[in-house]
């Protein structure tokens, strides 16, 4: 993956995006419209804007998002067989509430042909308030400065807040401004275009969302008053109900015209004023959306009313002041901070920034792929939460841990409904979805992901180690970890060696790696189902020992026999881990080195993602991987593998990685950190830090990589910082970066907050609050108390020379059955590449 780790020192536009660590700051409009709208995206978890101008363009593509509501369709297969995915989900695009279009002498504000003076736009991340100042030179020459704001409340999760200020700095002009609410979701533009901006036609491309050719917010209600609009709609196939509602205040020197009017896809109140010079009108927006699976619209308007009576009682200021409040509570559990590096500080924070405003509020939704930023994957939840996203969230913010395991919870009887249309026991969680049901109609790369299963069990068993909550534990995690074990211990078989010794294989499974699917013995995901198997039978027997009357409960409500428990463990003894002795590798799947080595090195960059531009068939055929599998497994049960058996892993897998998933930088970072490779480990790191602010995947203006910026998270605390945390104990083995002063972050440990400040000499570990309690430091345990606790470092780790990474370990070898394992890349036969000269099978062999 070298051509994502040789980055420029600072891969963003700083001419466009100045470098300041505590905002996100754009000097001039214009760029790139899909990327900033997403970059400047406000959100709270349920509720998500993207940062598209006041004016209501120029755009690439409006987007209001809330968790959870969606369409459903039909997928239609053209061979269909028993068990595909039936039922598509696609995240749609509520009416849109941020247009506030300004006319001065009748003349529009356009950002992309306006004569700006002056202009900014940003978030300071302590605040969460999108904001933008500018000067505005009218045709007629008169000078207007405009201001505006965007909030999206994280304390009321229904609630957005919108100013607009015009103040006339000379002369004087009639002044008009219109604030709407728009079903852009169901209205196209005059270039017939769709409402999210894109086309409405096919794409080859499966990160980006379905279009819909009918009609899908059907219209119930319209309703004003003079200060207040709502609109109320049903979706057409999925049935859920939305309202949306719009409260109105004006303040002006000036005397002022209002009018009002409600349609079906449209709500629009104007203010019309004339200002002299220094005088100044200013427009408040108070809106509230409130969605539901199937409560009818009615009362839905009364939710918005009362979410709105509040703020007009209240008035603005405590809403932001809240706001303030909120975030620095997160910031003083959550901030990383890097002294001396303000460019991996400033993207740093905006990564984490992102997590909150994709999982503060989700409250029991999922977290989707693309957070409320955009459309991309379909509004998706994937395993990415569960994996990258939700270490996160346990060791910062264990409240919005837990509301996102609650949904995986909740979705325990359509995983079992899904486990039986796959003849297994217990219950499988689907792969992709929004609803519950399977969204994936690409079976080979999706309902295959069994490990999805194992990831959601990990999660669940390091929130009870890290938090304690053994109330959630014996409610929820029991439940989700005895349906899970079930279908591991149904899917997999076992087989008898020639010296009578049994192991268990797990067959026709693809594992996080969608380059190599349907195998026998994905490494991934046997290591993964042998923790989820053995944390089942722990969980049910640490019940039964606790609360005898739940245990009971759950025996009947599950029908669990307690030899299931001997079942389970003897599954996860007799895991099979397939190793090849000569190279002293573990196998990604059974008959990964049977294949070609796809030469990366010698690929042309125009043709990656190699999903993109090859046919499944073609990859398939090849050692080529999307993203980290075996590297992966190292990583999230790293005591089960020794320093030694990580390394060879790292050093063959890491030069057949594409990289192609923005997922794989982030767990690349931090196995190259633990097992020496250095350089290669920041320049991952940089690789996933810049996923979005750097637009390195070229897909960001389909939404922000939530998964990546969790990721970010992981690559500084477990890779740089070096933390692990196994069976309820932490552990550090720093790898601090040679040009890196310093790194610190927090830590929640079972209520107990702790501060990690790591230099290159040392390590101090300060209790913030709560209880005293050890940790180990390079196999030394010490006590962390308030007085800080400091650990002398002779080195960073091990310095390891990363020319190994340019090629796989192995070429040339001999395989087991006498083959030679060479490289080369697939050619096609429309592309004007140069084939290579044709060889003597002879030549090859000898020159292997």
């Amino acid at each position: 993956m070298t051509r994502l780790r040789s980055l420029p020192a600072d891969p963003v536009d700083r001419t466009r995006l100045p470098l300041d660590e505590w905002r996100l700051v754009e000097s001039r409009p214009g760029g790139d419209l899909g990327l900033m709208e997403t970059l400047f995206s406000t959100a709270n978890g349920y509720l998500g804007m993207r940062g598209t101008p006041a004016e209501g363009r120029d755009v690439h593509s409006h987007g209001t998002y809330l968790n959870g509501f969606h369409e459903t369709w039909r997928i239609n297969h053209a061979e269909s067989a028993f068990g595909f995915a039936r039922t598509g989900q696609t995240m749609i695009s509520v009416p849109d509430s941020t247009v506030m279009k300004l006319y001065v002498d009748d003349e529009p504000l356009l950002l992309s042909i306006a004569d700006l003076v002056e202009y900014e736009r940003w978030i300071d991340f302590r605040e969460g308030v999108l904001r933008r100042e500018l000067i505005w030179r009218t045709p007629a020459g008169k000078r207007v400065k405009v201001s505006t704001s965007r909030l999206v409340s994280f304390t009321q999760r229904h609630l957005a807040l919108m100013t607009l200020r015009v103040t006339m700095l000379d002369g004087s002009a009639p002044i008009a401004v219109s604030s709407q609410i728009i079903n852009r979701q169901d209205i196209t533009d005059d270039y017939g275009r769709g409402v999210d901006g894109a086309p409405i036609t096919d794409t080859d491309d499966p990160r980006r969302a379905t279009a819909f050719t009918h009609r899908v917010l059907e219209p119930l209600q319209n309703w004003h008053s003079e200060r207040r609009m709502l609109l109320g709609y049903r979706v057409a196939t999925s049935g859920m109900t939305l309202a949306v509602g719009a409260d109105h205040s004006v303040e002006s020197d000036a005397e002022v015209e209002r009018l009002v009017e409600t349609s079906e896809d449209r709500g629009r109140q104007v203010f019309r004023a004339r200002l002299e010079e220094g005088g100044s009108l200013t427009v408040r927006k108070a809106v509230s959306y409130h969605s539901s699976r199937s409560v009818p619209h009615r009362e839905l308007f009364d939710r918005c009313r009362r979410t709105l009576d509040r703020v007009r009682a209240d008035g603005f200021e405590p809403q932001f002041q809240d706001q303030r409040d909120y975030l620095a509570d997160f910031w003083e559990r959550s901030d990383v901070q890097l002294p001396g590096r303000p460019v991996e500080q400033q993207t740093t924070r905006w990564c984490l920034f992102q997590l909150a405003q994709a999982a503060a509020r989700s409250d029991q939704w999922g977290i989707p792929a693309k957070g409320l930023t955009g459309s991309g994957y379909e509004g998706h939840y994937f395993w990415d939460t569960e994996v990258y996203v939700v270490p996160f969230l346990t060791f910062t913010e264990p409240r919005w841990a837990r509301n996102a395991l609650r949904f995986r919870s909740n979705l325990l009887p359509k995983a079992r409904e899904r486990a039986r249309e796959l003849n297994q026991r217990g219950a499988l969680f689907p792969w992709r979805t929004i609803n519950g049901d399977e969204a994936s109609a690409y079976y080979a790369a999706g309902t295959a992901q069994y490990h999805i299963n194992a990831d959601v069990a990990y999660a669940f068993a390091q929130y009870v180690d890290v938090t304690g909550d053994v109330d959630f534990q014996h409610r929820d995690g029991a439940r989700v970890l005895t349906e899970t074990a079930r279908m591991w211990a149904d899917l997999g078989f076992w087989r008898l060696t020639a010296s009578g010794d049994a192991s268990f294989h797990i067959n026709g499974v693809t594992g996080p790696d969608e380059y190599t699917t349907v195998v026998n013995n994905n490494m991934f995901t046997n290591v993964m189902a042998r923790h989820n198997l053995r944390r089942a039978a722990r969980a049910v027997r640490e019940l039964r020992e606790a609360d005898e009357d739940a245990y009971r409960v759950l025996q009947a409500e599950l029908d669990l026999d307690e030899l299931e428990l001997e079942q389970w463990d003897a599954c996860a003894e007799g895991m099979y881990v397939a190793k090849d002795d000569a190279l002293g590798i573990h196998l990604q799947e059974d008959r990964f080195l049977e294949r070609e080595v796809w030469d990366l090195s010698s690929t042309p960059d125009d043709v990656f993602p190699l999903l993109l531009n090859f046919h499944p068939l073609v990859i398939y055929r090849f050692q080529v991987l999307k993203q980290a599998d075996v590297v992966l497994a190292l990583f999230l049960r790293g005591s089960e593998f020794t320093a030694e058996e990580k390394r060879a892993d790292f050093e063959y897998y890491d030069p057949i990685t594409t990289g192609d998933s923005s997922l794989s930088a982030v767990v690349q970072s931090i196995m190259a950190a633990e097992v020496g490779h250095q350089k290669a480990a920041l320049d991952y790191f940089r690789a996933g830090l810049f996923v979005d602010l750097g637009n390195l995947h070229g897909n960001t203006a389909d939404g922000v990589h939530i998964a990546s910026a969790g990721g970010v998270w992981n690559a500084l605390v477990h890779g740089f910082g070096g933390m692990r945390h196994d069976q309820g104990r932490l552990s550090f083995d720093p790898r601090l970066p040679e040009d890196w002063p310093e790194l610190s972050f927090p830590l929640t440990v079972r209520g107990s907050r702790i501060r990690v400040r790591l230099l290159r000499e040392e390590i101090i570990l300060t209790l913030v609050s709560g209880r005293e309690f050890e940790v180990s430091v390079r196999g030394q345990n010490v006590l962390v108390t308030a007085a800080g606790t400091s650990v002398p470092l002779p080195d960073q780790g091990p310095v390891l020379d990363d020319a190994v990474l340019a090629s796989p370990v192995g070429l040339g070898d001999q395989r087991a059955d006498g083959s030679i394992m060479t490289s080369f890349v697939p050619k096609d036969p429309e592309d004007p590449w140069e084939y290579p000269a044709l060889t003597d099978p002879d030549d090859i062999i000898e020159e292997a």
